[in-house]
């Protein structure tokens, strides 16, 4: 295994059930398969890397993520190609997911950064970027 690869990244959810849902599809089209599900958490791996999301205790729900805040800023994942960012884009308005910087997309990272940007059920950034 190369030194410095991401083992696993381990997210707190507000709704386990809409982070599931909502997470699914994505992961599932970019290759990921469900790796763990337990009463409080389900996780999907591709390859040696894994995605966790947890449902936050109650205790903890009392302050709201906010991607600005110390902290995940987004995930950001490759995509094979420009047409699988446009499938994808699709696939989120067809879903109603909210979808960032529309006034700048596909390049709202900058000239030659092809990507969209939306938004999970706890408002944390995704991005899917082309090569």
């Amino acid at each position: 295994m190369p030194k410095g690869l991401i083992h696993h990244i381990e997210i707190y959810v507000s709704s386990l059930k809409n982070t599931v849902e909502f997470w699914s599809w994505f992961l599932e089209d970019l290759g990921y398969s469900v790796f763990q599900k337990w009463e409080n958490g389900q996780s999907w791996k591709l390859n040696e890397t894994y995605i966790v999301f947890v449902q936050a205790e109650e205790k903890f729900l009392d302050v709201p993520y906010h991607r600005c805040r110390v902290g995940l800023n987004h995930l950001a994942f490759h995509a094979p190609s420009k047409q699988h960012v446009d499938e994808i884009t699709s696939k989120l308005k067809a879903k109603g997911i909210n979808i960032l910087y529309t006034d700048k997309h596909p390049f709202a990272g900058g000239k030659g950064h092809y990507a969209v940007y939306f938004e999970d059920p706890d408002r944390i950034k995704v991005e899917l970027v082309a090569p």
